[in-house]
């Protein structure tokens, strides 16, 4: 049986982790929770996997949560932890072989990176952990002899052609991204987005943040910059193919000029059980693919148009700088994007500061080397500011 935390329980990812959990006939048990305020869900996730802690960062939330399962659940040993470090205490529970980083935003990274140092395997959903933090996560985890298992369902599929593969086989990696609710638009079109039509994506459903950074291609941006630090290969050898059937979840080229792709229904508890069970197969329990169903047999791919999406060209650009780049970008793109969703500005807003900020960071610096996590969150809270110097 392997214990797990989960860092972010009632989000999209945490849900979907507790669903597998769910139907695994006993292989999982869950030590660890965390989530951000929505205590009413955390509280029957506990009521369930009755954990031996969980974590809440909203301290007034955390102290309401413990109050109520002292009077509802007395018989359940739970320890409520609160405040900055609480998803951290959670990650590092000595309970837990294996931490599901679920949180969204640069504020998994920390936790991620404890649980690290703990010699905990991860199974790694936040992007921008790697994103932000990928020169030092990834040396970290290979100095501790630490799995970073890939739960992006992109990524998961890339892990999974590249298993059995010889040393330097690899040519390429074919990211495919569905192209979002916008494919096709031109800028113009572009101009009068809403908040809900950004959120009505045509294949995935995610949190609202993961929803609007697909739909402007930002997402798949993160995602290139994410695997060019777990597979080891600069960014200009990763494509992002848009294929809006997503049935292929993505492909690598080899050596050799041959293509494996990696195809299945779009629903993240595939990726999810892949990350838990390795290095075994686990006993599926959703409906099995069929390549004959509607949809499922005319395949279709098409470039990126980077003139209408611009954010995909930035995240190309951070990721070949490097060093402290990518988490300006980051953190520019996680206000804008908030503000955005706020109604505060508009839709090709998000690019604009996004870029404005990478400009004015990289006019500023003479070295943006990423040297230590301290730098790297000085950095983020300075794109932030200038981020929101400029709603």
């Amino acid at each position: 049986m392997k214990s797990i935390s989960i860092l972010g329980s009632t989000g999209s990812i945490g849900t979907q982790t507790l669903e597998v959990v769910r139907n695994s006939n006993g292989k999982f048990r869950v030590v660890g929770l965390s989530c951000g305020s929505n205590i009413d869900l955390l509280f029957e996730q506990i009521k369930e996997f009755k954990p031996l802690a969980v974590a809440v960062e909203d301290d007034g939330k955390a102290s309401a949560l413990a109050q109520r399962l002292s009077l509802e659940l007395p018989n359940v040993d739970c320890e409520v932890y609160s405040g900055a470090n609480c998803n951290s205490a959670i990650s590092t529970m000595s309970e837990a072989d294996i931490v599901v980083g679920s949180m969204v935003g640069v504020a998994g990274l920390k936790p991620v990176y404890d649980a690290i140092c703990c010699n905990k395997d991860i199974a790694l959903a936040n992007k921008e952990t790697l994103v932000a933090g990928g020169d030092i996560v990834m040396p970290l985890s290979r100095e501790k002899g630490v799995k970073i298992l890939p739960v992006d369902s992109e990524h998961s599929a890339i892990w999974q052609c590249l298993w059995g593969q010889p040393e330097g086989s690899l040519d390429r990696i074919l990211l495919t991204a569905s192209g979002g609710p916008f494919r096709g638009f031109s800028r113009d079109m572009l101009k009068d987005i809403t908040v809900e039509k950004a959120l009505n994506h045509p294949t995935w459903k995610m949190g609202g943040k993961v929803t609007i950074d697909s739909s402007t291609m930002m997402n798949k941006g993160l995602e290139v910059i994410e695997a060019s630090h777990l597979f080891g290969v600069d960014v200009d050898r990763i494509d992002v193919v848009v294929h809006p059937q997503s049935v292929i979840h993505s492909m690598i080229r080899t050596c050799d000029g041959s293509v494996l792709a990696q195809m299945g229904k779009p629903n993240m508890m595939m990726p999810i059980m892949v990350a838990l069970n390795y290095p075994e197969r686990g006993a599926g329990f959703m409906e099995k693919f069929n390549p004959f169903e509607t949809g499922m047999c005319n395949l279709t791919f098409e470039k990126c148009d980077t003139s209408v999406f611009g954010l995909l060209e930035l995240a190309y650009h951070a990721g070949r700088t490097k060093g402290l780049l990518p988490t300006v970008m980051n953190g520019a793109n996680e206000i804008a994007v908030e503000a955005f969703l706020n109604r505060a500005i508009s839709y090709l807003d998000i690019e604009r500061i996004v870029s404005t900020v990478m400009n004015k960071f990289e006019q500023e610096n003479s070295s943006i080397r990423l040297t230590s996590l301290d730098a790297l969150f000085e950095a983020d809270m300075w794109s932030r500011k200038v981020a929101k110097e400029l709603l």
